[in-house]
């Protein structure tokens, strides 16, 4: 006998749902939506083509940060170098390119591995010495904003050739109109084709399944979300290199993290740790390849900030990157205390804060308004995670 398809969720299975901890996206995309339209009201200048595609590109360096604050996070742990990681990178970069005379791919790749042995080292620490993450990636954020600056002296910044492929892609190329449309029919053929095979193996294994209105309307949602995107950027410059390659980062690591054994690790260990070692899962070796993934993201961050803005300095992945970046994290719906969250938490949450910070802009209103009202959006989705989190079971 067949297992019943699940029906179309009614408004009370969507907040039932919501409370208990699951569909963590789809409060934040509504409040995605109330920014738009609250910040698009108070000024239309936000609702421009020319507006949005500047938003897009400004998002990518701290969304490519963020998504690997989100991995760390999900096995319940913290990176709070991330900023400077990126800055070293940017200044590998720079350094390396102008001054060293490397071919600029060569610097971006070094940069990179740069990446890959600061994550290696600060997972190898957690797991085998016992240290606390948030102490030991502290004490690496000193460490590495002093590795930054001499890397960078005595000139303190390095200037990125406008005419280098690194500055274009981060701020001149843009997928073709036509390449961009067939992206998107790719793309609503592909995941409609992977919602039907989900269906039909889960019917044949006598499981639930969604009902064909269900999956019609996850369909056409991402469709007329990706049309939108499509059609509104198209109206100015397009859609980005750099914003296609972090969309393409997040769905890789989402694929990962949701289809994966290693995923499944990360999830478990992050919920639930003594079980997850009780089960025998590579709890060692899965939280390294957590902070290794989280570094690597870090780096790659750190060249597409020196790409955006043609320069690598002292300031470069300082202030209050690694804040912002955890910040997106955590208002993206990924849980601080580990196990939950889902890769796409990065792009929504950076969206909504460099919405923020953009629609505050444009209202003329100073950094210190700015930094409040994102630290108050803040607050309110530590405290929602925490008592999402005190209404789930154990």
């Amino acid at each position: 006998m067949k297992a019943d398809r699940a029906p179309l969720p009614t408004p009370g299975d969507v907040l039932r749902r919501m409370r208990e901890g699951e569909l963590t996206l789809l409060p934040i995309a509504a409040a995605l939506v109330v920014i738009w339209i609250g910040f698009g009201l108070a000024n239309p200048t936000f609702w421009s083509s020319e507006n949005l595609v500047n938003l897009s590109l400004q998002s990518v360096s701290t969304g490519v940060i963020a998504l690997g604050v989100v991995i760390v996070l999900l096995v319940g742990q913290i990176d709070l170098s991330v900023g400077s990681v990126s800055g070293v990178a940017a200044a590998v970069v720079a350094a390396g390119a102008v001054n060293g005379g490397w071919p600029l791919w060569v610097g971006v790749l070094v940069a990179i591995a740069v990446g890959v042995v600061v994550g290696l080292v600060l997972g190898i620490a957690v797991t085998r010495l016992g240290l606390p993450s948030f102490v030991l990636t502290l004490a690496a954020l000193l460490v590495l904003a002093g590795v930054q600056v001499r890397i960078l002296e005595p000139a303190g910044s390095v200037n990125i050739p406008f005419d280098s492929w690194l500055v274009k892609f981060c701020q001149a190329w843009f997928l073709p109109t036509w390449f961009a449309w067939s992206v998107v029919v790719v793309v609503v053929v592909g995941f409609a084709a992977t919602r039907w095979s989900d269906r039909r193996r889960r019917r044949a294994a006598d499981l639930p399944y969604a009902s064909t209105a269900t999956t019609a309307l996850h369909v056409g949602t991402l469709a007329a979300v990706l049309c939108t995107v499509v059609a509104v950027l198209g109206g100015a410059r397009g859609v980005g290199y750099s914003v296609v390659l972090f969309v393409v980062l997040v769905a890789v690591a989402d694929v990962l993290l949701r289809r994966t054994r290693w995923g499944r690790a990360v999830h478990a260990i992050g919920g639930n740790r003594r079980a997850a070692v009780l089960a025998g899962l590579p709890v060692r070796r899965t939280v390294v390849s957590a902070f290794v993934a989280c570094s690597a993201l870090a780096a790659l961050g750190g060249v597409l900030a020196a790409g955006r803005l043609a320069a690598a300095n002292q300031e470069t992945g300082g202030g209050d990157i690694f804040l912002t970046a955890i910040a997106a994290a955590v208002i993206g719906g990924t849980s601080l205390f580990g196990g939950r969250g889902r890769a796409w938490s990065a792009l929504l949450g950076v969206l909504v804060i460099q919405s923020i910070s953009n629609g505050l802009t444009l209202l003329d209103l100073d950094t210190a308004t700015r930094s409040i009202v994102t630290g108050a959006v803040l607050a309110l989705a530590i405290t929602i995670d925490t008592v999402v989190r005190g209404r789930r079971p154990e």
